[in-house]
């Protein structure tokens, strides 16, 4: 309960500094909302005429897609802003100020920063999966909202993970900034179903940096294609990802030299 308070003052103290200029709030919602429907464009160019992707439809895809947008607007939203004060600190000498208050450092830096304007693309994801499944003619069934939604929490574990690796090299090397943008390129490709991966790349995308994982996994069950033990190697990879981001956070504190150093 402790740090669900902490969580919501955290996030209360974002949002009164993004209504501090409401008519930028306003504008930055309207530009993620583009954005959310600019990224369909690319799949209505390469699917006109009824073709499909990696064994896809457009319907399909859309679900991939939303799946992507939920994800983009979290990472975006709530994720990246708030790791990304690491390398700040680090930079700065002034994680001691963080290290030195009665909670858990990991959690007080991944919730330092929100971006509210973000969120907006989550209305947009639930647009575009009520499009997509009209297109299909016909709704999900409730054991295939229960496989997403599962699935759903791994994305997001695994997504929070590989950022918290990816900042932890800040300990060591200072300055990641150009890391943290990369990974937010590469994620761009998770827009795509998984099966248009094939050889190297698509091991990667599945073990590596399992965007397969955060996004075709989901769409696929929430269209009812995927089995079950694939939910269950998931949830387990995602745990194991979390698990490690968490080892090496641990030890990258400890490596921390501090302002007074």
């Amino acid at each position: 309960m402790r740090y669900l308070r902490l969580f919501a003052l955290q996030l209360r103290t974002s949002l009164i500094f993004a209504l501090q200029y409401r008519s930028d709030f306003a504008v930055d919602g309207a530009v993620e909302i583009m954005w959310a429907f600019a990224s369909v464009v690319p799949l209505v160019v390469v699917l006109q005429g009824g073709r499909s992707i990696g064994g896809f439809s457009f319907g399909e895809s859309l679900v991939v897609v939303a799946f992507f947008t939920l994800l983009k607007a979290l990472l975006d939203g709530a994720v990246a802003p708030s790791i990304a004060t690491v390398v700040e600190h680090v930079r700065k000498g002034t994680l001691d100020f963080v290290l030195l208050k009665p909670a858990d450092a990991q959690f007080l830096v991944s919730t330092a920063k929100f971006y509210p304007w973000r969120a907006i693309n989550v209305v947009t994801a639930m647009a575009i999966f009520g499009y997509a499944f009209r297109l299909l003619g016909r709704v999900p069934s409730v054991a295939a909202i229960a496989m997403a939604l599962v699935l759903l929490v791994d994305a997001i574990a695994i997504l929070y993970a590989l950022l918290v690796l990816t900042v932890s090299i800040a300990f060591y090397a200072v300055r990641v900034d150009n890391l943290t943008f990369l990974l937010g390129a590469v994620f761009d490709a998770a827009r795509w179903p998984g099966t248009v991966f094939r050889g190297a790349l698509r091991v990667v995308f599945t073990w590596v940096l399992p965007l397969i994982v955060m996004t075709t996994y989901p769409a696929q069950a929430l269209l009812g294609t995927l089995p079950w033990l694939t939910v269950v190697v998931s949830t387990f990879g995602a745990v194991a990802f979390t698990a490690v981001s968490r080892v090496v956070w641990v030890r990258a504190i400890g490596a921390y030299t501090s302002a007074s150093s």
